[in-house]
């Protein structure tokens, strides 16, 4: 039995006590009950030791220890960082190396040593068919690191990536101490929360030896991680490039919101108003009712996990704007300024949007 069960962020009832301790717990003694099982492999994280402080390394010790208190023989794996093309951690990492500058949170080594998705997979199959050797003393449990061939600082991880992806010179941007926690306090639940900045200044490496075992030769290094150099570097780039472009049309909705509640001065938003059709009664309801919707808008941009309807509703929106205005106020389509023809790469970009967004 295999259990590779486990978040690296809380979100709503995936919490580390369910997912990481009380059910693997639960599985094990089951395991341990059965006749059919002989073997059980739990994939637990490197960092999940005795020295472990974070919520995340410490649920999966809990579930670790437990395994290792059975009369079942048992193999817990522990990986260092692991990378898989398509997996939400290494996606991450290319979009950071990708970025104009590499942020550097603290002054520590932070060293990592990233093993490729499939020497993981390769080394539990080789603990399936050879079987390592339990130690003296270990009983019927065995605590397995497998790793990279070598250990570098994090930055220098990302800098290797950005490199295999043909892109250019690493700049890195060091943030000292203070503000590396400041940082990680006031972005709870992401890549630099403080648990994880935590756990990256602690070191994630281990000897290599056990993994080179397994597979009989050293694992492949991080430079042979990108395969597709061309391809990686233009998802990478949307990795960070596509927030920005989302953020950037909620706060065009926010702010044209809060010009329409009163920083433009209401009488004249009436006149245009008029000059459409709008009976003076209307003017106020449409004038705020507009303005809200807009607010709205920009809110659900931000806060929504599902956002395809409001990417479509926008595109209804803007363009309906487009139509009423050019023919009741065709001044604005002759403007120097291009008020209406701007909507045109407005719309460009809220198609991308759509287009790109995840069903």
């Amino acid at each position: 039995m295999i259990n590779t069960v486990g978040i690296f962020r809380e979100s709503g009832r995936q919490d580390f006590a369910r997912l990481h301790r009380d059910t693997p717990r639960a599985l094990f003694a089951a395991c341990a009950e059965s006749h059919d099982v002989q073997m059980v492999i739990q994939l637990s994280a490197l960092g999940a030791d005795r020295d472990a402080s974070s919520p995340y390394h410490l649920s999966k010790r809990d579930a670790d220890d437990y395994l290792a208190s059975l009369p079942l023989r048992s193999y817990i794996v522990q990986p260092s960082l692991v990378y898989g093309r398509d997996g939400a951690s290494a996606r991450t990492f290319r979009s950071l190396a990708s970025m104009p500058f590499t942020v550097r949170f603290g002054s520590k080594a932070q060293l990592v040593q990233p093993i490729h998705i499939d020497d993981l997979v390769l080394a539990v199959v080789g603990l399936l068919k050879h079987r390592l050797p339990m130690m003296p003393g270990a009983g019927t449990s065995m605590r397995v690191p497998l790793v990279g061939p070598q250990a570098m600082p994090f930055t220098d991880y990302l800098g290797l990536l950005r490199s295999r992806m043909g892109m250019g010179r690493q700049r890195v941007l060091p943030l000292p101490g203070p503000v590396a926690r400041l940082s990680a306090a006031i972005l709870p639940g992401s890549l630099i929360s403080r648990d994880a900045l935590g756990m990256l200044d602690r070191d994630n490496t281990a000897d290599v030896v056990q993994t080179a075992v397994l597979l009989g030769h050293l694992p492949r290094a991080p430079s042979e991680f990108i395969g597709d150099p061309d391809g990686e570097r233009a998802r990478a780039k949307l990795g960070w490039l596509l927030p920005m472009l989302r953020y950037s049309i909620a706060l065009v909705w926010i702010l044209t919101a809060i010009v329409s509640f009163g920083l433009y001065p209401v009488e004249a938003s009436y006149e245009l108003l008029a000059r459409t059709g709008i009976p003076p009664d209307l003017q106020p309801v449409m004038l705020y009712g507009a303005a809200t919707f807009d607010l709205l808008l920009g809110l659900g941009i931000l806060l929504l996990a599902r956002r395809r309807w409001l990417w479509l509703a926008q595109l209804g929106l803007i363009g309906f704007y487009t139509v009423v205005i050019a023919v009741k106020l065709p001044e604005f389509l002759l403007h120097p300024y291009g008020p209406l023809t701007k909507n045109l790469p407005m719309l460009a970009a809220i198609w991308l949007l759509y287009q790109l967004e995840e069903k």
